[in-house]
C-alpha cells in the first residue's frame, strides 16, 4: 500500500508542533541546569572541611600538598553546571524564537494565499535557522487576539532590551551610567526565551484557528469527490 501523503494543513501543523516540542525540550534542560547550578551554590551549602594529603606533590611553599575534596568538587561542579546552564539558555532562546516566529510565518503565509507544507527558514552563517519576524496580522473573529498582542508586547520588550544591552556592551570604556543601563537591559532581556515560548504557544493556537477553514474546504473537496465517485458507479 502506498504511503499516505499528508495534506499541507497537516504537515504544516506538524512542522510547527515540532518546533514547539524542541523549545519545550530545551526549556526543561535549561530548568534542570539552573537547579543543578543552585545545588552547588556555596551560599546554600556547608562545605566539608575534611582534607587529604597528596604525597609526592608539593605546593608553592615546598610543603606537602593538602586537598579539600568537597570544596574542589563543588568548585568543579559549579563551573561545569554554569557552562551547561549558559549553553542550554542559548539553545532555549533560539528554539523559542524559531517556534514563535515559525508559527507567525505560517499564519502570514496562509493569509497571503500560500499553502506551505512546512515552515521555511533562511539559513544563518552556521547552517542553522534564522528566526523570522514574530508579528501576526490581526485575525478576524479570533477571541485570543488580546492575549496574543499582550504576549507579543512582552516579547518585543525583551528583544529591544537585548539589542540595547548588546549595543552598550560594544562601547569601549563606558561610563557608570551606560553600565547601569546595560545591566538593566540585560535583566529585562533575560526573560526573552520564556517570553518567546509563551508567545509561541499562543501563536500556535492561533494557527489552528487559521487552519480551520482550509481543513473544512479539504473535507468538502473529499466529500464531493467521494459523492461523484459513488454516482458514477455502475448499477449492479
Amino acid at each position: 500500500m502506498p504511503e499516505r501523503i499528508p495534506f499541507w494543513t497537516e504537515s504544516l501543523s506538524d512542522s510547527v508542533s515540532a518546533l514547539g516540542a524542541t523549545a519545550h525540550e530545551f526549556q526543561g534542560a535549561h530548568r534542570t541546569a539552573e537547579l543543578a547550578t543552585d545545588s552547588v551554590d556555596y551560599d546554600r551549602r556547608v562545605v566539608h572541611q575534611g582534607r587529604y594529603v597528596l604525597e609526592g606533590r608539593n605546593n608553592s611553599y615546598a610543603s606537602t600538598l593538602v586537598q579539600l575534596p568537597h570544596d574542589q568538587a563543588l568548585s568543579h561542579l559549579s563551573h561545569l553546571y554554569a557552562s551547561v546552564q549558559a549553553e542550554t539558555a542559548r539553545h532555549y532562546a533560539l528554539a523559542a524564537l524559531l517556534y514563535a516566529s515559525g508559527a507567525a510565518w505560517a499564519i502570514r503565509s496562509i493569509q497571503r494565499g500560500h499553502t506551505p507544507a512546512a515552515v521555511r527558514f533562511h539559513a544563518d552563517d552556521f547552517d542553522g535557522a534564522e528566526p523570522h519576524a514574530t508579528t501576526v496580522p490581526r485575525l478576524d473573529g479570533y477571541d485570543g487576539t488580546p492575549a496574543l498582542e499582550a504576549a507579543h508586547s512582552t516579547l518585543a520588550r525583551c528583544m529591544d532590551a537585548r539589542d540595547v544591552a548588546d549595543g552598550l556592551a560594544d562601547i569601549t570604556n563606558p561610563g557608570d551610567d551606560k553600565i547601569a543601563r546595560m545591566n538593566e537591559a540585560y535583566d529585562i532581556a533575560d526573560g526573552l526565551a520564556d517570553a518567546a515560548y509563551a508567545y509561541g504557544l499562543l501563536v500556535h493556537r492561533a494557527l489552528h484557528h487559521v487552519l480551520a477553514e482550509p481543513r473544512r474546504a479539504r473535507e468538502r473537496e473529499l466529500l464531493a469527490a467521494y459523492t461523484a465517485a459513488q454516482t458514477t458507479q455502475p448499477t449492479p
